[in-house]
Formats: structure tokens, sequence, C-alpha cells
């Protein structure tokens, strides 16, 4: 079987970013009917391959009351969604203005799919598709343009749940899993993680370097699930929000990595060293757990895992 592992955030499975110029006051003048967006995009990150590329021709905006705006890029963005990791950005429209007021959804508009493949870290080359009943996953929740001001969004395209392999298939699929967020309320979170040590610990079955989950509010270990449960109400909080790889930055046993574009709020961070195939659930061992608090435009570091 074929499978996503998982790597570091930014494309932490396959990831897009939406960023319009940040965080304007409207009061200035609430009689304006445009404000101005800028779109880029930023990847989360995904383990077992070296490149995801896609093809974006632009963004169709839905207003909760009127008529669709289209923005087509000039040319067309050929992006390997990996190159977007660890807070990246790809600029896909700056500055532009657009009719102000609540826009229930953007949507990213592909191009031609014969041009999506998955380059392996085999160096084998695979067709990418995303099917024609997933065309709407590439769209995201609602926002507001402020009259007279500015604003800044990601859209984070997670590659590490939107990346799969089904059995029986001779390609990879992208089922699009977006997240927007408003680039003034979000901060970034780092840390390390000592994995020489961990790796002596048999008991943890490490069988590669690993990824940290990062879960909105507080979880308790027991409680933490992998990629593949689908949980709802109460329960879709022991769901990851993003799983960042780490990344091994030098010659000690330090590995680090970085989770961006959190919305400022409480998170539990955990770690496991075994593989999370995002195509069944897996009985993972977590270890490390700690609860951190994430501030609007601020670095957050958390404990090394494991702690001292």
């Amino acid at each position: 079987m074929k499978y996503a592992l998982i790597k570091t955030f930014g494309v932490t499975a396959l990831a897009a970013a939406v960023a319009a110029c940040g965080g304007g006051d409207s009061s200035s003048d609430s009689t304006a009917s445009t404000g101005s967006m800028s779109v880029g995009l930023t990847d989360a990150p995904v383990d077992g391959v070296s490149e995801v590329n896609i093809v974006v021709t632009g963004l169709v905006l839905q207003p909760a009351d009127g008529e669709r705006v289209s923005l087509t890029l000039e040319e067309p963005a050929n992006l390997n969604l990996l190159d977007l990791q660890g807070g990246a950005v790809e600029a896909l429209v700056t500055s532009e203005d657009v009719p102000a007021g609540d826009y229930s959804w953007m949507r990213l508009q592909l191009g031609e799919q014969s041009e999506f493949s998955v380059l392996t870290d085999e160096g084998g080359v695979e067709n990418l598709r995303v099917p024609s009943g997933d065309q709407r996953g590439l769209q995201t929740s609602g926002f507001v343009v402020p009259a007279g001001g500015e604003v800044s969004f990601t859209i984070d395209f997670d590659v590490r749940k939107s990346l799969v392999y089904p059995p029986g298939q001779d390609q990879y699929l992208l089922k699009p899993v977006l997240r927007l967020v408003d680039n003034s309320e979000v901060g970034t979170l780092v840390g390390e993680v000592d994995y020489a040590t961990l790796n002596q610990d048999e008991t943890l079955g490490c069988n590669y370097e690993g990824a940290v989950y990062v879960y909105t509010g507080t979880v308790t270990e027991e409680n933490l699930t992998d990629l593949n449960v689908t949980l709802t109400g109460d329960e879709a909080e022991t769901q990851p929000l993003v799983v960042v790889p780490v990344n091994q930055d030098g010659g000690d046993s330090l590995y680090s990595y970085i989770a961006a574009f959190l919305p400022a709020g409480e998170y539990t961070v955990s770690y496991s060293c075994q593989i999370d195939d995002n195509e069944a659930s897996d009985d993972l061992t977590f270890v490390g757990t700690q609860q951190v608090t994430i501030e609007a435009g601020e670095t957050t570091t958390a404990a090394t895992i494991p702690s001292d």
C-alpha cells in the first residue's frame, strides 16, 4: 500500500494560504463600497513525497448577497506545494479591490489536471487528480472584507490530510482539506524533539523521526487521535488541527518543528514517532503531551520533548 507519511507544517499535508493585506480599520471610511484584499498560498508538510505539483489559475469569491467575483491570475501559478512550508506563502493576489461585505466562501480555481503530479522520495512520478465530487472542497469558510479597509487571510491547504493513494487506484487523489485564518489573529509554534533519546525507548516503537500533533484546546493523552479518525461535536477537538514533521537541523539529537498560522488560543501538543498513513485508524503512542498558548503575532516555544 502506498501512503503519505507525516512531514512538516506549511504543506502538514497539502496546504494553501490566502493572504490579504493586514488588519485594517473600516471606521475611517464606512461609506466605501470596496476593500483591499491580497491572496497567497501556503502549505502544511507531508512525508513520503518530495513534490506535490498543482496549477492555480485564479480565485472565485461568493458574497453572502450578490454576484460572484472572479479573480484570474495574470499567469497560471505552477506550484510545488511542498515549497510552501514553515510559514512560507505564495502570493496569488496582492492589494486587490473587491466589493466590501460578508462572503460565504472563497474557492481556488485549478488548471489542467494533466499538469498535476506527485514526485515520491524514491524519485517516481505519479499522477495526481482531484475527483470531480471534491472540487467544492477547494472552497473555504466565510470571511468579511471591511469597507475602505484591508484584510489578511491565509488558506491552509492541508496536504497531509488531503493526499491519499486509495487501494486499487493507480494515482494519488487530492481530497482537499482547507482552513481559512485571519493573519492578524494567528501565531506560530516552534519546538524541539530529542529523537535520539526517544529512539532508545523500545516501548515507543519508533519507525521514523516522527511528527508533532497539535490539537485545539485541552486534550488528555489517552484521548489523542490520529489523522484518520473522523469525530463530530465536542469530540472533534481530539482530532489534530495540524500535524507537522520534525526536521534534523544539525548533527545533534535535537530535531525541530514549526507550526504556523495557528489562531490565537489554547492548544495541546504531543509527539509520535510511529507512521500515520492517513488511510486507516492507527493506534499511535504519544509522548511529551503539553499545553501551550498561542498569541496573535507571536512565536511560542514549546518545551523540549521529552521534558527534563
